[in-house]
């Protein structure tokens, strides 16, 4: 019966949660359409969060995105993103991020790798970021960049990198509070 005990794998205890102050964060995005940067970010996002930079192996994130609040602050921009030909959001009405591992690089920095879900196109992708705690508070901000096309965003005259460039770069700033 010890022998069992002993090569039985060792669960993680899971990591305190967190809650998002969605008021002081952000998820937004920088592209490029004829070599002009495109600033944008998305006005409806959650995640669970429970995370412990003594506990990574406890540690998960789950975050959803809502794809139809995409806005970039121009009105005909903003009007083509919710079509068939950016992020479709009849059909694919949320972008996720799932973890798997944690990683820490030394001082205040991890990396999460994980899955990213993008019209239905789930990616392995690897998020670097840094993380203050003080107390009950945390701030993380990470970056991100993707290939579009990688998820199908851009289709018809805009799947390919004439206009509009490949490269998207994700700018992640979420401040939070402990609440388990």
């Amino acid at each position: 019966m010890a022998a069992v005990l002993v090569a039985a794998p060792a669960i993680a205890a899971p990591a305190p949660s967190w809650t998002i102050d969605k008021a002081r964060s952000q998820v937004a995005f920088v592209a490029s359409t004829n070599g002009q940067a495109i600033n944008g970010s998305f006005r409806r996002f959650d995640a669970r969060i429970a995370f412990d930079p003594a506990n990574l192996a406890g540690s998960s994130v789950a975050a959803v995105i809502d794809t139809a609040s995409a806005a970039t602050g121009d009105a005909s921009r903003d009007e083509s993103l919710p079509t068939p030909d950016w992020f479709n959001v009849r059909a694919f009405p949320r972008a996720t991020f799932v973890s798997k591992s944690f990683k820490s690089l030394g001082g205040n920095r991890y990396q999460a790798a994980g899955t990213l879900t993008i019209r239905g196109v789930a990616r392995p992708v690897v998020l670097p970021f840094q993380l203050a705690i003080n107390g009950n508070a945390a701030q993380m901000r990470g970056i991100l960049t993707i290939d579009r096309r990688w998820f199908g965003v851009g289709q018809g005259q805009f799947a390919g990198v004439d206009a509009v460039a490949a490269a998207v770069k994700v700018n992640i700033t979420i401040n939070a509070r402990k609440t388990g």
